[in-house]
C-alpha cells in the first residue's frame, strides 16, 4: 500500500510508550511522557474511549492520570490493574470505572484526584477546542474513574540506570513477570506479591518476554543473540531460527521480540512468534525476519523476510490470524499470521519510531467499534500520535452460491455437448 496518511486517533501532550486495550470495556490505555527531565513534559496514563461514527473511528480523552515525575515505558494489563514500567520498578495500579448519578457532582467532588484538561475527540481530523466543554459534559455523563497505586516492586536492579524493559501477566493473572537491563527476570505471585523466581537469563538487556497459557513455558528474548526457553527457572532450550539458511551467520541477527499466539480452529494449539533485526546497521540495510514456532516442540515452521525497515515492536491477534509489526522508522504492517503474508503496509505512518502496538479484541465491546473490517490495529509512537490501522473484510461468495454455480457450469456443458453431438446423451 505504501506510503499514504493515517489520520489520528488521539494525540497526547507527550510522548506514547505503551498501549492496551480493556478487553472487557473497550477501553484504551496509552502512557508515556518526558520523564524525569525538566524539559515541561508530563508524565502520564490516558484512558480514552473508542467510537465509530459514520464509518469513521474516533477517540475521546476520558481521563487522565498523572504520573508525577515517572514516564511509564511499558504496560501489561490484567483485568482492572495496571502493571507500568516506571525506571526500574512496576507500578501496579487499579483502575475503577462507574456511572455517576449526577456527572457533574461527581467530576467536582473528584476534580482534585484527576487531571481536568479537557476530553480531546479525534477522528478523521484535529479536535475542535470550542467543543470541549460539550465533549467534558458528554464525559462526566458516561464514566468516572479513579485509579489507585496499590503497590510496586522492583524489576530492574542496575546499578547505573535500571530499567524495565519489559512486563507480562500470565493468562490466569496468578504471576507477573519483568525484566530490564540487568538481564534478570523476575517473577512474582500475584496479587500478594510473593517473588517467585529472580534468575539471570541474559548477558545485558532483555528485549522482551512471553509466558503460554499454562504457564509451562517461558520464552526470553535478549542483545545477547539468544531466545531462550525456560520451565519455571531453569533453561530449557536455546532456539536457532537460521539452521536453514546458509549465508546467515550466527551474530549476524538478534532476537528483538516474541509472542505466543493461539491458532484458529485448534484449541490449545499454540505458535510462538519472534523477530529478528540486524546486529548491525548497514548503508544497505538486510531484511529483517518474522519466524513462525511450533509453540509445543519449538521447532522452526515458517521463516520470511518482512522488510528492510528495523522492527520495534510485534503483537498478535486475540485468535492468533494476525501479526502486527511496527518499525523504527514509523511504518505499521500486518500480516497474516498462518503464511507470514503481508496483509496491510503503510510506510512511515508515524514521524518516529512505532513504540507499542495493540489489536482490537474479537469480542466485547470492542467488535461494534471495529464495523466492518476484518481486523483493527492500534499503534502509538514517540510522535504522541496514537492512530487506528483497519483492514476491510475480505469480500467472498457464500458456499451455496459457489455450489449452484458449479453445477449450473456442469448443467451448460452436459447441454453444449448434447447440442454439438447429438445421441450424446
Amino acid at each position: 500500500m505504501g506510503r499514504r496518511k493515517v489520520p489520528d486517533l488521539y494525540r497526547a501532550p507527550f510522548p506514547l510508550y505503551a498501549v492496551k486495550i480493556d478487553r472487557k470495556s473497550g477501553l484504551v490505555i496509552t502512557a508515556g511522557g518526558g520523564g524525569a527531565s525538566k524539559t515541561g513534559i508530563k508524565n502520564g496514563v490516558h484512558f480514552l474511549g473508542l467510537e465509530l461514527v459514520g464509518g469513521q473511528h474516533s477517540a475521546t480523552l476520558l481521563h487522565s492520570h498523572d504520573t508525577d515525575t515517572l514516564a511509564t515505558m511499558n504496560m501489561a494489563l490484567g483485568e482492572e490493574v495496571i502493571a507500568a514500567g516506571q525506571d526500574g520498578n512496576c507500578s501496579l495500579m487499579r483502575i475503577r470505572q462507574r456511572a455517576p448519578k449526577d456527572g457533574r457532582k461527581a467530576a467536582a467532588k473528584d476534580g482534585p484526584s484527576q487531571e481536568q484538561g479537557g476530553a480531546r475527540r479525534r477522528g478523521g481530523g484535529r479536535g475542535d477546542k470550542s467543543g470541549a466543554g460539550d465533549v467534558d459534559d458528554m464525559k462526566n455523563q458516561t464514566l468516572h474513574f479513579s485509579v489507585e497505586q496499590i503497590g510496586s516492586v522492583q524489576t530492574d536492579l542496575n546499578p547505573k540506570d535500571p530499567l524495565q524493559k519489559c512486563v507480562r501477566f500470565s493468562a490466569d493473572l496468578k504471576l507477573l513477570l519483568a525484566g530490564g537491563t540487568d538481564g534478570h527476570i523476575r517473577v512474582w505471585e500475584y496479587p500478594d506479591l510473593k517473588q517467585k523466581f529472580d534468575f539471570k537469563a541474559h548477558e545485558g538487556e532483555i528485549e522482551d518476554l512471553d509466558i503460554t497459557p499454562d504457564k509451562k513455558h517461558m520464552v526470553t528474548v535478549g542483545r545477547d543473540f539468544a531466545c531462550s526457553v525456560w520451565r519455571g527457572d531453569q533453561l530449557a532450550l536455546g532456539l536457532c531460527w537460521h539452521d536453514n539458511i546458509p549465508h546467515i551467520t550466527e551474530k549476524m541477527y538478534r532476537y528483538q521480540s516474541c509472542r505466543f499466539g493461539k491458532v484458529p480452529d485448534q484449541k490449545d494449539v499454540l505458535r510462538l512468534f519472534t523477530v529478528q533485526i540486524p546486529h548491525k546497521r548497514d548503508r544497505k540495510p538486510p531484511p529483517c525476519y518474522l519466524t513462525k514456532w511450533d509453540g509445543s516442540s519449538f521447532l522452526p515452521l515458517l521463516t520470511k523476510p518482512c522488510g528492510n525497515e528495523v522492527i520495534s515492536c510485534l503483537d498478535v491477534s486475540e485468535s492468533g490470524t494476525f501479526i502486527g509489526l511496527g518499525t523504527v522508522t514509523g511504518s505499521v504492517a500486518i500480516h497474516i499470521a498462518f503464511s507470514l503474508q503481508r496483509l496491510y503496509y503503510v510506510q512511515e505512518s508515524h514521524g518516529i519510531v512505532v513504540t507499542d502496538l495493540a489489536f482490537l479484541p474479537e469480542s466485547g465491546k470492542s467488535q461494534a467499534v471495529k464495523g466492518d473490517n476484518e481486523v483493527a490495529l492500534i499503534s502509538v509512537a514517540v510522535d504522541s500520535r496514537c492512530q487506528m490501522h483497519t483492514v476491510p473484510n475480505r469480500r467472498s461468495f457464500p458456499l451455496w452460491l459457489v455450489l449452484f454455480l458449479c453445477a449450473f457450469m456442469v448443467v451448460g456443458v452436459l447441454l453444449l455437448l448434447q447440442h454439438l453431438f447429438p445421441g450424446f446423451m
